[in-house]
C-alpha cells in the first residue's frame, strides 16, 4: 500500500492524473487479456492524453465567457432562409480563422444570429483556439473604463491575444463618440491579423445610425467586410413563431374545455 501510495504521489508531480486514476484499473485489464507492458503504457498515455484534451477544450469553452452555451446541432435550419447548414459547417472547420476573415452575421432579430456565432465559436474551442465572446455594448463600456483607467492599451493588447472574436448583438445601442471610436481603433488592430464575428439586426445602410459619423462607419466596414463571410439571415422570428404556436396550443386547449 505504501508503494502504491508513493507511486499515485510521483504521478501526480509529474503531472499525470489520469495515469494516477487509471493505471490499477488499466493493470488489471492487462494481466486478464495478457496485454505487453507497451500496449499498458500505450493505453495509459492515450488516456492521458484524452482527458488532457478534454480539459483544454473546457477551460476554452470557460475563458470564451458564452453567456449561453449553444451547439450548431441544435439549431433548427429549416426556420431560416438566406443561410445553409452546408455553408456554416464549411466555416466551423476553421479555415476563416487560420486566415483571419471576418464572419458577418446580419438579419431580423429572432432569427438565430447568436446561436450560430456561438455554434461556431465553440467549435474554434474545440480546435484549440482562443476565443472571447462580448456583447458588442458590454465591450465598448469595457474599452471605455479602460481608457479612464488608462489601461486602454493594455486591455486591448489582451484581446488580440485571441484567435477568434464573437461582437455579438451590434446596432442595439448607439454609441457615444469616443465608445465609437474604441470600437474602430480595436477593430483596425483586429484586421487581419485575428478573426472575427459579428452579428447585428441591422444592413449595413444603417450602421452609421450606430457609429454615428459616416466616415467612421465608411472606415469600419471598409475593414469588416474586406475578404469576409457574409450570412444573411431571412425569415420569421424562431421566438413569434414560438408565441404563435403557444397562443394556438392555448386556443386548441380553451376549445377542448368547452367541449
Amino acid at each position: 500500500m505504501q508503494q502504491q501510495s508513493l507511486l499515485e504521489t510521483y504521478l501526480r508531480q509529474l503531472r499525470l492524473p489520469s495515469f494516477a486514476h487509471n493505471y490499477a484499473a488499466f493493470a488489471q485489464d492487462a494481466a486478464r487479456t495478457g496485454l505487453s507492458c507497451e500496449r499498458y503504457l500505450f493505453a495509459l498515455s492515450e488516456a492521458e492524453i484524452a482527458q488532457r484534451d478534454a480539459n483544454r477544450v473546457e477551460r476554452s469553452i470557460a475563458q470564451a465567457k458564452f453567456p449561453v452555451v449553444k451547439e450548431l446541432s441544435q439549431f433548427d435550419w429549416s426556420c431560416v432562409q438566406g443561410v445553409t447548414k452546408t455553408r456554416v459547417l464549411e466555416l466551423a472547420q476553421g479555415s476563416y480563422i487560420i486566415q483571419a476573415e471576418p464572419i458577418i452575421m446580419i438579419g431580423n432579430p429572432g432569427l438565430g444570429k447568436s446561436h450560430v456565432a456561438t455554434g461556431l465559436a465553440l467549435a474554434a474551442c474545440r480546435q484549440g483556439k482562443r476565443v472571447r465572446f462580448y456583447n458588442v455594448a458590454s465591450l465598448v463600456n469595457d474599452l471605455l473604463s479602460a481608457q479612464h483607467e488608462l489601461k486602454l492599451s493594455r486591455f486591448m493588447a489582451g484581446i488580440c491575444k485571441h484567435d477568434l472574436l464573437v461582437l455579438d448583438e451590434f446596432g442595439f445601442i448607439p454609441f457615444s463618440r469616443d465608445g465609437a471610436n474604441l470600437l474602430f481603433q480595436l477593430c483596425s488592430a483586429l484586421y487581419e491579423r485575428n478573426a472575427i464575428i459579428i452579428t447585428s439586426n441591422l444592413k449595413f445602410g444603417d450602421w452609421n445610425a450606430v457609429m454615428g459619423e459616416e466616415h467612421l462607419t465608411a472606415a469600419l466596414l471598409d475593414r469588416l467586410t474586406h475578404r469576409a463571410h457574409i450570412l444573411e439571415f431571412l425569415g420569421e422570428s424562431f421566438r413569434f413563431r414560438q408565441r404563435l404556436r403557444q397562443e394556438e396550443r392555448r386556443g386548441e386547449e380553451g376549445q377542448s374545455e368547452a367541449q
